[in-house]
């Protein structure tokens, strides 16, 4: 076992005036050694395509993770899902990642655009076998894992991006690996990479998608701890145990709120410098201290990296409003979401007096949920969690 892990995002877009989506991702950790990728396209558009869309992702998930054979998945979708009455095929076109001990990858296809994979930033051509079941030509390779690896899964809505408009054929494979190519020293991490990619396709049909579109990024990276500092503990004498615990552990460092910064300096011995530079009117100004990577306010300022992080595991519309942004919300965005693979919490339980002024909307309770909220939100996206409560 290595300390590589997987960074997995994706995001869709409907066909122009569909309410739903015939495209379906689905992800599923079988354990911390076996993670199962998804993508199916259902035929055609609507309830419909997003029907057939969604039971082939979760009949593929489930049973590979149950790792039955690839054979038996389909055969088994063949017979689930009912006959498409005009095109007379039973199912939907699928691609499946499946990573073990993040030290493999087995990619089996059918019908869907070929994965991208990028190595070393540029295009990797991979070897193929071809399969025969029940009729349909399923294409199957398995790779060595590779650190910085990036796994490119589409729907064909990406490939036909632009036809009749800006490209008379569609965005070809090779236009869309030199595009991916482009982006990939940049740092992006998986969900941001999908989230590009979706809104060139969605630019390239001029906001009026002709087809349901999807793209699903896979980056293989080393794990990165990150440790966040959240309130002073119920019991002052406390104080000393939290900080040495949180100090103590590899990885960068946050500290969010004042009373909790002035501890932490107290037990540094270092001073802590307060900057009055407002990034933004609505999110208060970070502080410097020696030994601590960034500090900040505290539940405005987590209350915006929650907004932020609901939006980055929806529809990532407001990822440039914090991923080029120097406010203390923005950079815990930067840290937490594109850096951090292993995050752990150290929260105090301390009643903040400012708090408790009936005319402010903050209170104890809301500290809390915001913590657990964010603890969701960070989970959704691939991270390990642990939270300590003081």
């Amino acid at each position: 076992m290595n300390d590589l892990c997987a960074d997995i995002g994706y995001k869709s877009i409907n066909h122009y005036g569909e309410e739903l989506c015939g495209d379906h991702v689905d992800i599923i950790e079988d354990s911390e050694n076996s993670t199962v990728i998804v993508l199916a396209d259902g035929l055609g558009s609507g309830v419909k395509a997003s029907i057939l869309s969604t039971l082939t992702s979760k009949i593929i998930s489930t049973m590979m993770a149950a790792g039955l054979p690839i054979e038996e998945c389909v055969s088994t979708i063949a017979a689930t899902l009912p006959v498409c009455s005009v095109r007379g095929v039973a199912y939907s076109t699928f691609t499946i990642i499946h990573l073990l001990d993040n030290e493999t990858a087995t990619i089996i296809q059918y019908d869907n655009p070929q994965v991208i994979v990028l190595r070393d930033g540029v295009n990797y051509e991979y070897p193929r076998t071809e399969m025969n079941i029940d009729g349909k030509k399923i294409i199957s390779t398995t790779l060595k894992l590779q650190e910085n690896d990036i796994f490119i899964a589409m729907s064909d809505g990406c490939s036909h991006a632009g036809i009749g408009g800006f490209f008379n054929f569609g965005w070809k494979r090779e236009e869309i690996i030199h595009y991916m190519e482009d982006l990939a020293p940049g740092g992006f991490t998986a969900k941001n990479l999908s989230t590009i990619l979706v809104d060139e396709c969605d630019r390239l049909y001029g906001n009026k998608p002709g087809d349901d579109t999807t793209a699903c990024v896979v980056k293989i990276r080393r794990r990165e701890p990150m440790n966040i500092l959240f309130g002073p503990p119920s019991n002052r004498d406390d104080c000393n145990r939290m900080m040495a615990l949180f100090f103590s552990k590899e990885g960068k460092h946050i500290i969010c709120g004042g009373t909790t910064s002035s501890i932490a300096a107290k037990y540094l011995g270092k001073p802590l410098r307060a900057s009055l530079n407002f990034e933004r009117s609505d999110v208060p100004p970070i502080a410097e201290l020696e030994g601590v990577d960034l500090v900040t306010e505290g539940v405005i300022t987590v209350n915006r990296v929650l907004e932020y992080a609901r939006d980055y595991i929806d529809q990532n519309e407001l990822y440039e409003q914090w991923n080029f942004k120097r406010d203390g919300a923005s950079l815990i965005c930067q840290l937490l979401f594109e850096e951090a693979t292993d995050i752990n919490f150290y929260v105090g339980r301390a009643v903040n007096p400012a708090h408790q002024n009936p005319d402010l909307p903050i209170n104890f309770n809301i500290k809390m949920n915001l913590v657990e909220e964010l603890s969701k939100c960070l989970k959704l996206m691939g991270k390990r969690i642990k939270v300590s409560y003081f």
